[in-house]
Protein backbone atom coordinates (compact mmCIF):
# COMPACT_ATOMS: atom_id res chain seq x y z
CA UNK A 1 0.00 0.00 0.00
CA UNK A 2 1.40 3.17 -0.86
CA UNK A 3 1.51 6.25 1.55
CA UNK A 4 0.14 9.35 0.86
CA UNK A 5 4.04 11.29 0.84
CA UNK A 6 5.08 8.83 -1.53
CA UNK A 7 5.56 10.15 -5.07
CA UNK A 8 4.99 8.10 -8.02
CA UNK A 9 6.61 8.42 -11.42
CA UNK A 10 4.48 10.50 -13.98
CA UNK A 11 7.08 10.38 -16.67
CA UNK A 12 5.73 11.82 -19.75
CA UNK A 13 6.23 10.17 -22.69
CA UNK A 14 7.13 11.69 -26.09
CA UNK A 15 4.73 11.55 -28.86
CA UNK A 16 5.03 8.32 -30.74
CA UNK A 17 6.38 8.61 -34.79
CA UNK A 18 4.94 6.43 -37.68
CA UNK A 19 6.84 3.73 -38.57
CA UNK A 20 8.28 3.64 -41.86
CA UNK A 21 8.76 -0.04 -43.45
CA UNK A 22 11.40 -0.66 -46.18
CA UNK A 23 10.49 -3.15 -48.89
CA UNK A 24 13.16 -5.52 -47.76
CA UNK A 25 11.60 -5.69 -44.49
CA UNK A 26 8.06 -6.05 -45.72
CA UNK A 27 9.04 -9.09 -48.16
CA UNK A 28 11.03 -11.07 -45.19
CA UNK A 29 7.79 -10.58 -42.75
CA UNK A 30 5.62 -12.04 -45.46
CA UNK A 31 7.87 -14.42 -45.77
CA UNK A 32 8.37 -15.79 -42.24
CA UNK A 33 4.49 -15.28 -41.90
CA UNK A 34 4.05 -17.78 -44.67
CA UNK A 35 6.47 -20.23 -43.10
CA UNK A 36 4.51 -20.46 -40.15
CA UNK A 37 2.74 -23.67 -39.99
CA UNK A 38 1.37 -24.17 -36.67
CA UNK A 39 -1.10 -22.30 -34.07
CA UNK A 40 0.15 -19.01 -32.76
CA UNK A 41 3.63 -18.81 -34.75
CA UNK A 42 2.01 -16.19 -36.75
CA UNK A 43 1.40 -14.24 -33.30
CA UNK A 44 4.50 -14.85 -31.97
CA UNK A 45 5.96 -13.00 -35.03
CA UNK A 46 3.82 -9.88 -34.69
CA UNK A 47 4.47 -9.57 -31.15
CA UNK A 48 8.15 -10.12 -31.91
CA UNK A 49 8.52 -7.59 -34.72
CA UNK A 50 5.91 -4.75 -32.86
CA UNK A 51 3.35 -5.26 -36.20
CA UNK A 52 -0.53 -5.84 -36.37
CA UNK A 53 -2.14 -8.27 -38.00
CA UNK A 54 -3.51 -5.41 -40.73
CA UNK A 55 -0.14 -5.04 -41.58
CA UNK A 56 0.11 -8.18 -42.94
CA UNK A 57 -3.05 -7.58 -45.29
CA UNK A 58 -2.36 -4.41 -46.24
CA UNK A 59 1.27 -5.88 -47.60
CA UNK A 60 -0.54 -9.21 -48.92
CA UNK A 61 -3.20 -7.13 -50.85
CA UNK A 62 -0.27 -4.81 -52.35
CA UNK A 63 1.82 -7.84 -53.11
CA UNK A 64 -1.24 -9.61 -54.51
CA UNK A 65 -2.19 -6.68 -56.91
CA UNK A 66 1.51 -6.55 -58.22
CA UNK A 67 2.51 -3.67 -56.84
CA UNK A 68 6.31 -4.05 -56.51
CA UNK A 69 6.42 -0.40 -56.05
CA UNK A 70 3.54 -0.49 -53.47
CA UNK A 71 6.26 -2.34 -51.17
CA UNK A 72 9.30 -0.34 -52.53
CA UNK A 73 9.56 3.07 -50.69
CA UNK A 74 8.23 6.10 -52.57
CA UNK A 75 9.82 10.18 -52.52
CA UNK A 76 7.65 11.95 -51.36
CA UNK A 77 6.58 15.43 -53.46
CA UNK A 78 5.97 16.62 -56.53
CA UNK A 79 7.89 14.61 -59.19
CA UNK A 80 10.89 16.32 -60.86
CA UNK A 81 10.26 18.18 -64.36
CA UNK A 82 12.59 17.00 -67.36
CA UNK A 83 14.25 20.61 -67.92
CA UNK A 84 13.24 21.75 -71.91
CA UNK A 85 15.37 23.91 -73.92
CA UNK A 86 13.47 26.50 -74.09
CA UNK A 87 13.13 26.69 -70.52
CA UNK A 88 17.31 26.66 -70.02
CA UNK A 89 17.21 29.50 -72.34
CA UNK A 90 14.67 31.34 -70.59
CA UNK A 91 16.48 31.11 -67.24
CA UNK A 92 19.53 32.03 -69.29
CA UNK A 93 18.10 35.08 -70.79
CA UNK A 94 16.76 36.45 -67.28
CA UNK A 95 20.08 36.08 -66.21
CA UNK A 96 21.62 38.01 -68.93
CA UNK A 97 18.59 40.92 -68.40
CA UNK A 98 19.36 40.71 -64.81
CA UNK A 99 23.17 41.74 -65.78
CA UNK A 100 22.14 44.05 -67.80
CA UNK A 101 19.86 46.23 -65.59
CA UNK A 102 22.14 46.08 -62.51
CA UNK A 103 25.08 47.53 -65.55
CA UNK A 104 22.57 50.23 -66.35
CA UNK A 105 21.83 51.44 -62.64
CA UNK A 106 25.72 51.69 -62.31
CA UNK A 107 26.07 53.69 -65.74
CA UNK A 108 23.76 55.73 -64.45
CA UNK A 109 24.63 56.47 -60.97
CA UNK A 110 28.34 57.12 -62.76
CA UNK A 111 26.64 59.51 -65.01
CA UNK A 112 24.51 61.66 -62.32
CA UNK A 113 28.11 61.89 -60.27
CA UNK A 114 29.31 63.31 -63.98
CA UNK A 115 26.73 65.93 -63.75
CA UNK A 116 27.06 66.86 -60.38
CA UNK A 117 31.07 67.43 -60.60
CA UNK A 118 30.38 69.53 -63.51
CA UNK A 119 27.98 71.35 -62.13
CA UNK A 120 30.30 71.85 -59.24
CA UNK A 121 33.54 72.06 -61.77
CA UNK A 122 31.56 74.92 -63.26
CA UNK A 123 31.74 73.08 -66.70
CA UNK A 124 28.97 73.19 -68.82
CA UNK A 125 28.26 70.59 -71.62
CA UNK A 126 26.15 71.53 -74.80
CA UNK A 127 22.74 69.96 -74.84
CA UNK A 128 22.62 66.91 -76.35
CA UNK A 129 20.62 67.10 -79.35
CA UNK A 130 17.48 64.77 -79.86
CA UNK A 131 17.94 62.44 -83.49
CA UNK A 132 15.34 61.65 -85.28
Amino acid sequence: MASPMEVRDTEVVAKAKRRRFSAEYKRRILQEAEKARSAGEIGALLRREGLYSSHLTTWRAARKRGELAGLAEKRRGPKPRPRDDRDRRIAELERELARARRNLERAEAVIEVQKKLSILLGVEFPEPSEKP
